[in-house]
């Protein structure tokens, strides 16, 4: 039961983090929020999928595929949009 609780929570928390994704795809920019939040969280949920199979917690594990996808996409939108934004500004 504590599994299924985490796993949904995993799942809706990446749901989430996908709407940042569309927001920033559709801003183009970075702004108001700190890279540095966002890749910790991409790190941790790299770490979870490593940690959660060690317990068992497959449920979790599944719903943690959604948020370290998510995180890692918005990371890679946010460098590269950053990056973009440097060489238009030259």
């Amino acid at each position: 039961m504590i599994d299924a609780i985490n796993g949904l929570l995993e799942l809706l928390g990446g749901c989430f983090i996908w709407l940042s994704c569309y927001r920033l795809y559709q801003d183009k920019q970075v702004k108001g929020v700190s890279m540095l939040h966002f890749t910790f969280f991409c790190f941790w949920g790299w770490w979870n999928l490593f940690y959660y199979p060690s317990l068992n917690q497959w449920i979790s594990f599944f719903g943690g595929l959604n948020v370290v996808a998510a995180n890692t996409w918005w990371v890679f939108l946010a460098t590269h949009y950053t990056r973009l934004n440097k060489k238009l500004l030259e």
